[in-house]
């Protein structure tokens, strides 16, 4: 079975390289990028990633217009998109929402917890 590639969008090295060290371990192909700009060299590919994680409070552009920009093209609506925050719950559901992101991960998240939200989405 091929391992399932996430690409994670952070401009937190810390936050990138803390799921990268929870991911990997577990079987996932982890792809990490510091801004949306960067993420388009792994989403744009063929074949596409499985998954993307995105946090929302990025420099130049938020990561739910990034969301927003990947759900109207061809080639990156169908991925499924976590958006990442420790905005609360209920602020990440309307974000979600409104971005065309299928779900959230609010900040701070374990291990667990993290690795069954992907599981869910893949």
């Amino acid at each position: 079975m091929l391992q399932k590639k996430v690409v994670v969008i952070d401009d937190c090295v810390l936050h990138l390289q803390l799921v990268k060290d929870i991911l990997e371990p577990a079987g996932y192909e982890v792809l990490t990028a510091d801004s949306g700009i960067v993420a388009n060299t792994y989403i744009y590919t063929t074949p596409p990633p499985d998954l993307l994680l995105v946090d929302v409070e990025m420099p130049m552009i938020s990561g739910a217009e990034k969301v927003r920009l990947l759900k109207k093209r061809d080639k990156s609506r169908d991925i499924p998109t976590l958006l990442m925050s420790a905005k609360q719950p209920e602020e990440m559901v309307s974000l979600a929402r409104e971005s065309g992101a299928e779900g959230y991960i609010c900040k701070p998240f374990d291990r667990e917890g993290l690795l069954a939200t992907i599981a869910g989405f893949l």
